[in-house]
């Protein structure tokens, strides 16, 4: 599948079966990771796969929004290996080299048929505590992953896409 296609059929996958993901499945999305472009190739990124029993209990108890996935990745940048611009203070990377490496993530398991949802709503800082995290870390998102369930679609409000001229501007 060309990439435009597998960017228009991967939706957020909130309905995951029982199915685990095979070892050689997660590697691939991790190699995704691995891959990933970041500023000035500092990879600033921490990836934890949350899989055993009490993992995704604590996560579960941090947001609703792990749903039943088998899977969950939190995923955070280290602030001490994040670029910094040199020619302005307080610019840094690691939000975007995160968001960079959590695409190719999904995208990798969308194209192995694996679901995701990038989820936003919880609390990072209790994530942080709940995991022990070093203070130099700083939790972006989270990714619950699996196969999604017979009765998984996509939300209607995720279908529907703004027209190319309103947000696209030729100067």
């Amino acid at each position: 599948m060309d990439f435009i296609d597998l960017a228009k059929a991967r939706y957020s996958v909130r309905d995951y079966s029982d199915k685990p993901i095979e070892p050689e499945k997660l590697s691939l999305i991790i190699e995704a990771a691995k891959v990933a472009p970041t500023a000035a190739n500092k990879q600033p990124q921490k990836i934890y796969v949350l899989k055993s029993k009490e993992a995704i209990e604590k996560i579960r108890g941090i947001t609703r929004c792990a749903f039943n996935a088998p899977v969950v990745f939190m995923i955070s940048y280290d602030t001490e290996r994040e670029w910094k611009n040199p020619l302005e203070e307080g610019i840094t990377s690691g939000v975007e080299d995160v968001s960079i490496v959590a695409t190719h993530m999904m995208m990798e398991a969308w194209d192995l048929g694996i679901g995701s949802c990038w989820v936003n709503a919880f609390a990072n800082t209790a994530a942080h505590e709940a995991f022990g995290l070093p203070e130099t870390e700083k939790v972006i998102l989270l990714m619950p992953m699996g196969y999604p369930s017979d009765k998984s679609e996509p939300r209607p409000q995720h279908t529907t896409f703004r027209e190319l001229g309103d947000f696209v501007k030729e100067l």
